[in-house]
């Protein structure tokens, strides 16, 4: 298996599965002296994690990540304060799996003989062999998305220091569709819903919150706590904080179930997708995302543009296009519709518009950067479908009996987030290199 890596400066190598003891991020190009910790990771993994919601898989796993390579394990010197910063070495993070019961291994060896329609059992299966990863789908499972979350964690604290801030949101769910909110009330209620999930998060609270797993300890120690950990799941999520749906709204300004900045078009979204799932159906939905903060510039023509990087964002599982600005509305435009006009105020240039997404000639152009990932429906469904016996190819039915998402949209803006944070700081390595050999041989002209 060879595509699991990406980046050319700051690279990411992903593995393991969804079955498998863990799951792990490599990642090569974080700059040293950057303080990390395990918590401040695994609060934005607690955003894409099942078993949060309503709207997600009842699968109970805490994605509890663990540093293993690529910081200081003591000050390098006596009175240093240098202990777990990174230092410029590859960075390792490792996913363990907590909620792997048998019960549940036993519902996929059960079914696993007849691929499900829309996933790709059957294709891996056919690349891959008898030894295919088939326990839950292995890394074609979407549990593979949280080791893109645990780098995008580091990749977004190397961009907020150069003033580089990336969020995003559930633009449309179930047919439900977010109406046009301006930038900063997004901005806003993204930040508010984060906070919200962090301070009701049971493992957020019990495990670093009361220091259960800190930084001052070794790896071991960490791994025999994290054993305690998995034997208590359950109790520690039934000790979750309590708040109603309306108490979230009233104290933090947000839906509790889905992260969309209006709140009118949140609930209604909610609404939709269990009136879907009631019937053994799934549904799909747009994710969009925003990154402010972006210098012109960046991105590499001709097969390097930043807009066909972003479109890598294909790359996570249900993700089935990727749209910049305008996106597919530009067919049913003229020029002059599209064209963002731009005129200069106090030295500095202003566009009147942003249909380009913040991208020209794969370019970034100094705006917001703005794309849009529509996801498909889960393909895990409780209905029955046609389909075959993969070693016999004998006709058959299947309906599915394993644990899944009424949608996978509200659990995929967080991968997406962290997606883009990886190919925008790639691409702000290659540019500030590119700014330094100008200075260097024009004078900075």
């Amino acid at each position: 298996m060879i595509g699991c890596h990406m980046g050319r400066f700051f690279q990411v190598t992903v593995g393991g599965g969804s079955y498998q003891e863990g799951l792990t991020s490599v990642i090569q190009g974080v700059p040293p002296g950057l303080p990390l910790s395990e918590q401040e990771i695994y609060a934005d993994m607690l955003l894409r994690k099942p078993g949060a919601d309503e709207l997600s898989s009842p699968r109970k796993e805490p994605d509890l990540p663990v540093i293993y390579t690529g910081t200081n394990a003591a000050d390098t010197v006596e009175g240093a304060d240098n202990r777990n910063h990174t230092n410029g070495t590859p960075l390792t993070i490792l996913i363990p799996n907590l909620d792997r019961h048998f019960i549940h291994i036993k519902q996929y060896q059960d079914t696993n003989r007849t691929p499900r329609p829309g996933h790709a059992s059957y294709a891996s299966f056919v690349k891959y062999g008898p030894d295919d990863d088939a326990i839950g789908a292995g890394i074609f499972s979407g549990r593979y998305t949280s080791t893109i979350v645990a780098a995008g964690a580091v990749a977004r604290r190397v961009l907020a220091d150069h003033g580089i801030e990336v969020f995003s949101f559930v633009r449309e769910a179930a047919g439900v569709c977010c109406p046009d909110v301006d930038m900063e009330t997004v901005r806003r209620r993204v930040l508010s819903y984060k906070q919200m999930r962090r301070d009701l998060d049971p493992f957020y609270q019990e495990v670093y919150v009361k220091g259960r797993v800190t930084m001052k300890m070794r790896f071991l120690e960490k791994m025999a706590e994290l054993a305690r950990i998995e034997t208590q799941v359950d109790d520690i999520r039934a000790a979750a904080p309590g708040m109603t749906r309306k108490q979230v709204r009233d104290t933090y300004d947000v839906d509790a179930v889905i992260n969309c900045p209006d709140l009118a078009a949140a609930e209604d979204m909610v609404d939709a997708v269990n009136a879907v799932s009631a019937t053994g159906d799934s549904s799909g939905g747009l994710v969009e995302v925003i990154a402010t903060g972006v210098p012109a510039g960046l991105g590499e023509p001709v097969f390097g543009k930043l807009d066909a990087q972003l479109g890598q964002m294909l790359g996570i599982g249900a993700v089935k296009a990727v749209e910049v600005g305008a996106g597919m509305a530009v067919k049913d435009m003229t020029g002059y519709q599209s064209n963002d006009r731009m005129h200069a105020e106090r030295g500095r240039v202003v566009f009147d518009s942003n249909n380009a997404g913040g991208i020209t000639g794969g370019l970034s152009t100094g705006q917001a950067i703005v794309c849009r990932l529509a996801v498909k429906p889960t393909p895990t469904i409780d209905k029955r479908q046609s389909t075959i016996d993969k070693y016999t190819l004998e006709n058959t039915e299947l309906a599915a009996i394993t644990r899944r998402d009424p949608t996978i949209v509200a659990r995929v803006w967080p991968v997406a987030e962290a997606m883009t944070a990886l190919i925008l700081l790639d691409n702000l390595i290659a540019y500030y290199g590119y700014e330094a050999m100008k200075k260097k041989s024009y004078g900075g002209k």
